[in-house]
């Protein structure tokens, strides 16, 4: 049965969850580890032993069967002594960023009812906000876990590209998928990083660099440039003066932006279009036009594109170095409110990823942080490092709290 998302009212927090029943004797967990006395909550495109793998779709809901076994990450955390929770609720095929799902609604925000979770680890971030497990598992291709991040108040985490095993894994375009989770507090997340990513091969950042993303905070609204403002003050004692720099290195936000999209579009189109066409998907506003958009351009030449994508991320590496740490709001804005139509959230979604895709295309880990407040809704700041310095970045974070 279709379960439209409610445009008036939040919903119950339980609401993040995919109902699926438990399989015989549960999911058992190693007694003892660095994980345990943690639950955690899984976004359904990750395969589970003994549950199916929905994708926040019910064609592939139906299409799945029981998985006979889990996710190598889901078994990472299992034997590390964390305790499975649920499946949770993701937008459908994780095509979106607003954490709307039109058959199976829209998971609460625990730091702002009223507002969307954002997408599409919507049910993960809303679990941990919700206060219903202590941290959760996503995926993120644009952004789909620094944007629930930043709306809901957590620390969330894109890290580097291909750092964190993706099998047992719906792909959406394996070029940008990368797996993040959530927690509330830095301390659990870094007890979940130990776990997931292993030893850092890039800098250490004993001594980082500061560095401001003067163009992203350009385009943004004055009163997100102003809270921005506001919390690298409170931060001087960390961050001291960070220098202004240019994060596009010279490329102009629109050949970004028009670089990742065909190329995660041809992507998603390769990966999911023939399902789509066989089976008749009946996919939901925004996820049905993303996906006719996907399947125009993935006849179209990607070279380009793709010498974009290479460009970029040898600019971004040469700014960097094995020092740097970029500082810019993770999202344009505070998550928009629940009644908006999806063409104002699609508007927000193309800001958004003009700023996200700066991480996308150059693979390089980013970090956002629950300390910025705007109307009384979390707004995330950033923290982009080189490319393999994903726990130094996290434990550079856990100075700022």
């Amino acid at each position: 049965m279709t379960v439209p998302a409610s445009d008036t009212l939040p919903a119950a927090p339980e609401h993040c969850w995919v109902p699926y029943p438990a399989p015989p004797g549960g999911t058992p967990h190693a007694a003892a580890g660095p994980l345990q006395g943690l639950s955690f909550a899984v976004k359904d495109i990750y395969d589970m032993e003994g549950y199916p793998t929905g994708c926040g779709s019910p064609h592939m809901l139906a299409l799945s069967g029981n998985k006979p076994r889990s996710a190598p990450v889901v078994e990472a955390l299992l034997a590390a002594g964390a305790a499975f929770a649920g499946k949770v609720v993701t937008d459908e095929l994780a095509f979106s960023m607003s954490g709307k799902n039109a058959h199976f609604g829209a998971p609460r925000n625990g730091a702002a009812p009223e507002r969307i979770s954002g997408g599409s680890s919507s049910g993960s971030a809303s679990a941990v906000s919700c206060g219903l497990v202590d941290f959760a598992i996503g995926s993120d291709t644009g952004g789909s876990v620094r944007a629930p991040a930043s709306h809901c108040g957590l620390v969330g985490l894109r890290p580097t590209h291909e750092r964190i095993p993706l099998g047992g894994t719906m792909p959406l375009a394996p070029r940008f998928d990368t797996c993040g989770w959530f927690a509330r507090d830095i301390a659990t997340f870094a007890r979940v990083g130990a776990v997931l990513l292993g030893e850092d091969t890039g800098a250490t950042l004993a001594a980082p660099r500061w560095l401001v993303a003067a163009d992203v905070l350009a385009a943004l609204d004055p009163a997100v440039q102003a809270a921005f403002g506001t919390t690298l003050d409170r931060l001087a004692f960390a961050v001291g003066q960070p220098a202004p720099v240019q994060a596009g290195c010279g490329l102009a936000f629109d050949t970004l932006y028009w670089a990742f999209r065909h190329l995660q579009g041809a992507e998603a189109w390769q990966h999911h279009g023939t399902t789509i066409e066989r089976h008749n998907l009946q996919l939901g506003p925004g996820v049905k036009e993303r996906f006719a958009w996907s399947r125009d351009v993935a006849a179209t030449g990607l070279a380009g594109h793709a010498a974009v994508q290479a460009d970029f991320r040898a600019r971004l590496a040469a700014l960097l170095g094995t020092d740097g740490v970029l500082l810019m709001p993770t999202m344009p804005q505070v998550a928009p409110l629940l009644r908006e139509p999806e063409s104002a959230l699609d508007d927000y979604r193309n800001q958004a990823i003009r700023m996200l895709c700066l991480a996308g295309l150059s693979g390089f880990p980013q970090i956002s942080l629950p300390l910025m407040r705007i109307d009384g809704a979390p707004l995330g700041l950033s923290l982009v490092g080189p490319p393999g310095s994903d726990r130094a970045l996290i434990a550079l974070s856990a100075t700022l709290f």
